[in-house]
């Protein structure tokens, strides 16, 4: 049986090692010292009753970033991730329910934006790995290499507003989605992402792969997930092709 630990080590090869947000059910000084026991140093902790906790840790060591994504896989916590401050192996592109009002549901223009997003990509070769993620998705794309995270962006930028715009021209309002992207340069130093793996905090449901057939459940999206990294990243040369026909299409 494949390493789950090894299959996130494969697709998060570029994140930092020494920096992890961690989201429990769990909260209190005896949690932190439990996360903190392996080295490292709390930046912060946020305790809410009833609700996600989160706390920081930073100054990790490789080993003890590899135990906390084994907790993770354990489903004791979410571990989320920074990427690289210069640059990523990977891309996300995270779509949410942009309402001010019954901003917890996963409304139909939101699904209809991660099918347009994804075919997008597919258009110019890249096949996104989909996550269901709350009351949205998470869309990654792996290369073979890490490349600069502005290169990144402009990319991104042009795929989100192809997606914006097939939403528009659909008769759906564009406005009640939002997608955000990572690595985004000024921010790349603040946002975390949550891993390949996750269960909502509040139901406990697993984060499933999406398909055209729906949502997997989560021994068939580990085994997706391993095919996709095998099968699916994109090498350097095949990215910069796609890049230059997208930014000679789309010359912001």
């Amino acid at each position: 049986m494949v390493d789950r630990v090894e299959l996130l080590e494969a697709l998060y090869q570029a994140m930092r090692r020494d920096k992890v947000k961690i989201e429990a059910k769990k909260f209190g000084f005896a949690v932190i010292n439990e996360l903190t026991a392996a080295g490292g140093t709390l930046d912060y902790g946020q305790m809410e009753n009833n609700f996600i906790h989160k706390y920081r840790l930073l100054n990790l060591s490789a080993d003890h970033w590899k135990k906390l994504l084994r907790g993770h896989v354990k489903q004791e916590y979410n571990a989320c991730l920074y990427f690289a401050e210069t640059a990523n192996n990977t891309l996300c592109f995270n779509l949410d329910n942009n309402f001010k009002i019954n901003n917890n549901e996963l409304i139909p223009e939101t699904r209809l934006a991660a099918e347009f997003l994804g075919r997008h990509l597919e258009s110019y070769g890249l096949e996104p790995l989909t996550i269901l993620s709350g009351r949205g998705y998470h869309l990654w794309c792996r290369f073979a290499k890490p490349l600069a995270n502005q290169l990144l962006l402009d990319f991104m930028i042009r795929i989100a507003a192809q997606t914006l715009a097939s939403l528009h021209y659909s008769r759906h309002d564009y406005h009640s989605v939002k997608i955000n992207m990572s690595p985004h340069p000024q921010y790349v130093k603040g946002i975390s992402i949550r891993a390949f793996g996750s269960k909502h905090i509040k139901t406990g449901s697993f984060s499933g792969v999406k398909t055209p057939d729906g949502i997997l459940d989560e021994e068939n999206s580990w085994d997706y997930f391993g095919k996709y990294l095998t099968n699916k990243t994109v090498s350097e040369e095949h990215f910069r092709q796609a890049y230059d026909e997208l930014i000679n299409k789309i010359p912001l």
